[in-house]
């Protein structure tokens, strides 16, 4: 009897809605996630943008590695008042001019927004005007290069580019590191050239 108590206890637990979330939350499939490198060269451009709060106090970032993961330039940037969507074009189209600055033709471009990436790649037409100057620069860029890639990657795998978003809220002006990153991000380079895996939580 006590056995079938116990039972009929746990099995009305089970039905309480906050007990359910928490056991389907516990079964939630990982996937890994790591950052790759590009072909021998190519280079490569990890990018984000950062919107804060009702402000919407944003900032750029990213930073370009090449087949060996070495790196040889990053890019940090506070750009004023904008949403997320504005602040990761704005990340991609500094990036893309820095990549025209530096003479590099071979190009693989990646950031962690989806619905970014989407635009660029249809080139869609965005109703936001400060938006769609952004994509229209983009898309004149592009074709410039020899060959250019645009891929997604979840934001486990654009930690470097993140940071170099959020430290574009400390600085008044534009920096640029050239060949040896800052002592904020130097772990997390080191991490991704060395392959280092991170789980992503799904769904």
């Amino acid at each position: 009897m006590l056995a079938f108590t116990k039972i009929s206890r746990f099995d009305k637990l089970i039905q309480h809605p906050a007990v359910c979330l928490l056991i389907r939350s516990l079964h939630k499939e990982s996937i890994p996630v790591a950052w790759e490198k590009p072909k021998i060269g190519w280079t490569k451009l990890n990018f984000d943008g950062s919107s804060k709060g009702r402000a919407e106090k944003a900032s750029i970032g990213g930073l370009f590695r090449n087949h060996k993961a070495e790196f040889l330039l990053g890019y940090a940037e506070s750009i004023g008042k904008a949403n997320s969507v504005i602040a990761e074009l704005a990340a991609l189209r500094r990036g893309l001019e820095l990549v025209l600055e530096n003479g590099w033709s071979d190009v693989w471009l990646e950031g962690d927004a989806k619905t970014l990436l989407h635009i660029i790649a249809k080139r869609k037409q965005v109703r936001c005007a400060e938006a769609q100057s952004h994509v229209s620069q983009i898309n004149s860029i592009i074709p410039e290069l020899n060959n250019c890639v645009l891929t997604h990657i979840y934001r486990e795998g654009n930690r470097a580019a993140d940071k170099f978003a959020q430290m574009g809220h400390w600085y008044q002006k534009p920096q640029i590191w050239e060949h040896i990153p800052p002592h904020q991000v130097l772990s997390i380079v080191h991490e991704d050239a060395e392959g280092k895996v991170l789980f992503r939580k799904i769904r």
